[in-house]
Order: structure tokens, then sequence, then C-alpha cells
């Protein structure tokens, strides 16, 4: 095993160096989507936009996030088996982890094509883009099983310190991504049939730029010199490893699918406000997103470093990880906030033209984005107890503090007072409720477990 950074010398810099690599990894995968967004919003129209960014993208993240989820537990191993110089456990987590990601991919395309119509309808997506929705969910779907691959085996470079190599793939895969929305929406002419040709023509763009990814990364693992090689003849399920995994990775999972049913909720609820509404909420996601990506980038950090610390038996610099990787997010948090608040509405014009819309999206901007900073002690804490591999307690800190509260919220203080405001409060009061619940447990943990 080359030197490894992440269990030997000063943490905040070699942290800072992975995470601005998973962060530029996370741009490029997020610039394809907004100019996804951007190429059907002036394109095609702004109820192609709720189409694509709507409930259609609540349901995407539902089942993609239930499985990066369950991944997540195959990073854990893999993290801490090659932190500690395992090399048969380390091939055979990563073929076991290959092997799932084509099985879960397989049995989501499936649940997906036959019921993306029902789901779209029981969401109370607006009749204008209920069509749209639809053709976009169900092509998506076909794509899925390249698209878990490609993460998975992202995961597996990360996992071992790698996040260069996921960087380029979405480098290139994003450039792909764009050229094909523009041959297919503007090139081909879908985007002037109306949206359900646009959306169709974005969605195809998707999967084929994820195709190159999968295959991208594949070759980049059977490439490798190292332990965690793919050799595809190996592919295949060791059961004393899928067990660990799936021990370490369905609590995650379920952490994520409870939280995307609570978000699908929160869709609901903002469609019910009619199809400007709709759009601003799909508008605003994009720049929201830009918090989004910065905190999931720097917890796969702290999940990668306590991982490997963890594995190697090196406990103080796992506490140390969660400290650092604490104070580099809350140094990036606060101009981001502010950055946003400011600017919120210029970058909104981005997307949309529609008047109406922008006022909604610059309200809930302004709204929101002030209380980004107390979700951090969520995405740190979370991300330092996975690299440990515990996932049960975080899944319940997080169905208690973020779903049930969520939903308790949309179901009896919303209806009291029917205000896009009171849908909004919901995210503030539960990310404050998730941070002190994850903030008490971790101490608990490190005590009891002695990592001291």
């Amino acid at each position: 095993m080359k030197n490894n950074n992440i269990i030997e010398g000063p943490i905040w810099k070699n942290m800072l160096s992975y995470f601005f690599a998973l962060l530029l990894g996370a741009f490029f995968q997020q610039f394809y989507n907004t100019i996804d967004a951007v190429i059907v919003s002036r394109a095609v129209s702004s109820d192609a936009l709720g189409a694509v960014g709507g409930s259609a993208a609540m349901i995407v993240n539902l089942f993609v996030g239930f499985f990066m989820g369950l991944s997540s537990g195959a990073a854990v191993v893999i993290s801490q088996y090659y932190g500690a110089a395992r090399k048969e456990e380390v091939e055979k987590a990563v073929h076991t982890s290959i092997a799932l990601a084509m099985a879960g991919g397989l049995v989501i395309t499936l649940i997906g094509v036959l019921a993306s119509p029902w789901i779209i309808r029981t969401m109370n997506t607006p009749i204008e883009q209920e069509a749209a929705s639809i053709i976009y969910l169900r092509i998506y779907f076909l794509g899925m099983i390249p698209n878990l691959v490609y993460n998975m085996g992202a995961g597996i470079l990360r996992a071992v310190g790698d996040s260069k190599r996921p960087l380029i793939i979405l480098v290139i895969s994003s450039f792909f991504n764009i050229i094909l929305d523009l041959l297919f929406v503007i090139g081909l002419g879908f985007g002037k049939r109306g949206d359900v040709y646009g959306v169709t023509g974005v969605a195809v763009a998707t999967i084929l730029s994820q195709l190159i990814s999968a295959v991208l990364v594949m070759a980049m693992l059977a490439r490798s010199e190292d332990s965690y090689r793919l050799t595809l003849t190996k592919i295949r399920f060791d059961g004393q490893l899928l067990g660990k995994i799936v021990r370490i990775g369905i609590p995650a999972g379920l952490q994520s699918t409870m939280y995307t049913l609570s978000n699908i909720l929160i869709q609901a609820a903002i469609n019910g406000f009619g199809k400007d509404a709709t759009s601003a909420w799909a508008a605003y996601g994009k720049i929201d997103v830009l918090f989004w990506m910065t905190m999931n980038s720097l917890g796969t950090a702290v999940t990668t470093f306590a991982g490997q610390n963890y594995g190697v038996g090196r406990y103080d610099r796992v506490r140390r990880s969660a400290r650092e990787g604490a104070l580099i997010a809350l140094i990036l948090t606060i101009p981001l906030s502010t950055f946003l608040c400011v600017f919120g509405e210029f970058i909104l014009r981005i997307f949309v033209k529609n008047e109406e819309v922008i006022r909604i999206g610059f309200q809930m901007i302004r709204f929101l984005a002030p209380f980004y900073v107390i979700y951090i002690g969520v995405e740190i804490f979370s991300g330092v107890l996975r690299g440990m591999g515990d996932a049960l307690f975080p899944m319940i800190i997080t169905m208690s503090g973020v779903c049930v509260l969520r939903v308790l919220w949309i179901l009896f203080a919303f209806p009291m007072n029917r205000t896009l405001e009171m849908v909004e409060m919901s995210y503030p009061i539960t990310w404050a409720v998730t941070s002190m619940l994850y903030l008490v447990y971790y101490n608990i943990f490190i005590r009891k477990h002695k990592i001291i």
C-alpha cells in the first residue's frame, strides 16, 4: 500500500485536499444537472423544469438515496480494511460491492419503470407537469444499473483515499452530458415539440453520460495494481462481507429513504400552492444544492478519514477528524449562506424567466439559507459514526429528528397556517433538533467505546 496521507500527517490539510477533489467532482455532477435545468427551462418551459426538478427528482432521490446509503456500508468496510492493510478482505469487498450495484440497479429499474405513473400522480403533481414527469422518471430508471455501478466504483476509489480519478470521470461525463443535451433538445429540435419531447431529450442525455461514467470507473478499477483491483470474472457475492456491508449499509439506506420520504411530503405540500411554487422549489433546489454538495463532500471526507484511522486503531485521529471537519464546515457555510442571500435572485434568473417564479424562489432562499449553519452537526457527526461502523443509531436519530418530526410538522402544524413559510420552517426546526441529538450521541459513543 502506498504512503497513506489519511492515516498520517496533518488532518486538516489532507482533509481539505481530499475534500476539494470531492467537491470539484460534486460540482461537475451538479454542473451538468444545472445545464439540464437551464436548457429545459429556456429551450422548453418552466413546466418542464418543474417536471425534471420536482416530483420526478424526489423519486429518483428516494431510490438512489437508499442504494447510496447501502453502498456507504461497502465504503466503510473497504476503508477500514484498506487502512489496516488487509488486502484479501479489500479484494473480496470490492467484488461484492460491484455485484451489489448491478443487482440493486436491476431491481430499482424494474420497480421504477413499472411504478412511475402511479407515483407521480400520488404526489399531487400539477397536471401540466404530469406527463413529462412520468416519461423523465421512466427513462432515468432505465439507466439505473450504470448509475449505481459508477457511484459504487467511485465510492470504492474514495474509500481508499483516491478522490482525483472520480473527479476526472465526472469532468468527462459532464461535458458529454452537455453536448448531448444541446444535441437532443436544441440541435434535433426536441425542445420545440413540447414538454414531453424536451424532457425526453434531457433524460436520454443523462443516462448516456452515466453509462460513460460506469465504463470509465470499471476500467480504472480493472487497471489498478493495488488490493482494490477489479477482475470481472470475480464479481460475485461473498456472504460474510455482504453481511457486514448490509449491517452497516441498510440502516444508512433506510435513513436516506426516510429523509427523502419526508422531502416528498414537503414536495406534495409545495405542489398544493400551484405550478409557480413547484417550479420555484425546483429552481431553488438547483441553487440549494451548492450547500448540500459542499456538506456531502465534507461528510464523505470525514467518513473516510474516520474509517481508515479507526481501522488502524488511531482513535485520536478519529476524534480530530470530527473536530477539524466541523471547523472546516463552519468556515465554508457562513460565507456561502451570505452569498446566496445576497445574489440569490440573480442566480434564479439563470434558470427561469417567469417573474412570479423568481419572486417565490428568492423568498425560499432568504428564508432557508441563514439556517444552513445549524445542519453542520448532522453531516459531521453522522459521517464520523459511519466511519466507525455505527449505522443503526444514526438511522434512529435521523428518523426521529428529521423524518418523524418533519412529517408531524406537515401533518399538524402546517394545516393551522397554510403558507409557504410554514412548509419551509420544517427544515431549520428539524436540523436543529437532529444536530443536538447527534452531538449527544457522538459523545456517548466515544466514551462507551473508549475512543479517547
